[in-house]
């Protein structure tokens, strides 16, 4: 019943946020230990259904597996690379739906956050994808203490007593649903079914689309972070386990290319490839059309706009793929044609 209302709502596409409490709203738990956390986006059995409307109330370890916890631990001790709680199976959806993923509530679930160097890792330093004539960089940790009636994480740094403040800013660097085609992708990687897209806009507020690829969707959330600089480029943020609340819905029958993000000023687009030029041409086809689709423009009126008001965010150079989010705030847009 709840999937014909939503629908119903929705046939004319994606037309705002209010929708999304237009479903009986209920409340499914989860809690994610290392003992059940994924290491690959796929197809694998759900570890619990929801229908849309509903409420998921989870966790997500970090980055490490909450594995490194007090100078001396290794980087190595972590069993693998970005755990990831789920899969969530979301009754009601097929290929060719967009699943939306609203970000109700995150909070750091730690007293302190993790920074690391890994050898062959990072924005300048070598890596098997830009080889240098150059000796890979030491690994190296860096603990920071989270304050969160402040919502203040603390650098300290290694090779001084220099220390400064960094303000808290939640975020999931990994959100997505199963990929096409019975693929497999690494934690590490963000693609076209979102990924490890390392983005901030995956924060309280916000409204993710997804494509929906596969039965159920299977949506799969992990890789907390509490705060991140534009790139990512030493290749981690302040990684942390959150506890979040997010809202699941559908849009059947409209179909996406690539995830989307939303609040109520702006719209954005993601952009997943290297080099990093194609990120920008993605995140921008895909925005020209999105305002073509749903605003009326034509697609050279919203070329033109976009090159006097749109912004773009670097949102990590590290990954096997790159990411970069554009956006245009609504009070440059029409009115929505429907």
């Amino acid at each position: 019943m709840k999937v014909a209302l939503v629908a119903a709502i929705l046939s004319a596409g994606i037309t705002g946020l209010s929708w999304l409490a237009s479903a009986q709203e209920n409340t499914v738990k989860y809690q994610a230990t290392i003992g059940n956390v994924k290491y690959v986006f796929a197809s694998l059995p759900p570890v619990a259904h929801l229908q849309p409307g509903d409420i998921l109330d989870t966790n997500t370890l970090d980055c490490f597996g909450n594995a490194i916890q007090k100078p001396g631990d290794t980087l190595d001790m972590a069993k693998g690379d970005n755990p990831l709680t789920g899969p969530f199976y979301v009754e009601g959806a097929e290929p060719g739906d967009t699943l939306a993923v609203k970000i109700l509530d995150l909070v750091v679930d730690s007293d302190q956050g993790v920074g690391a160097l890994a050898p062959g890792f990072g924005a300048i330093n070598p890596t098997s994808y830009t080889p240098m004539l150059a000796p890979p960089l030491p690994p190296k940790i860096w603990f920071y203490p989270i304050d969160r009636a402040s919502n203040l994480a603390t650098f300290q740094a290694l090779d001084s007593k220099f220390t400064t403040k960094i303000p808290l800013h939640p975020f999931f660097g990994c959100i997505g649903v199963a990929p096409a085609g019975g693929e497999a992708r690494s934690s590490i990687v963000p693609a076209e079914f979102g990924g490890n897209m390392d983005s901030p806009q995956a924060s309280v507020g916000n409204t993710i689309y997804f494509p929906v690829n596969v039965a159920g969707a299977l949506l799969y959330l992990g890789d907390g972070h509490a705060a991140m600089g534009d790139g990512e480029v030493a290749g981690t943020a302040i990684e942390v386990p959150l506890h979040a609340k997010v809202e699941v819905n559908l849009i059947k029958g409209r179909k996406i290319n690539w995830p989307r993000f939303e609040n109520d000023n702006a719209i954005m687009t993601v952009g997943v490839y290297r080099p990093l030029d194609d990120c920008v041409r993605i995140a921008f086809t895909e925005l020209v059309g999105w305002i073509h689709d749903d605003y009326g423009l034509s697609q050279l009126d919203a070329y033109e706009l976009l090159s006097q008001v749109a912004q773009i965010h670097l949102n990590e150079m590290v990954d096997p793929n790159y990411v970069v989010v554009a956006s245009i705030e609504k009070k440059f847009l029409p009115p929505k044609k429907h």
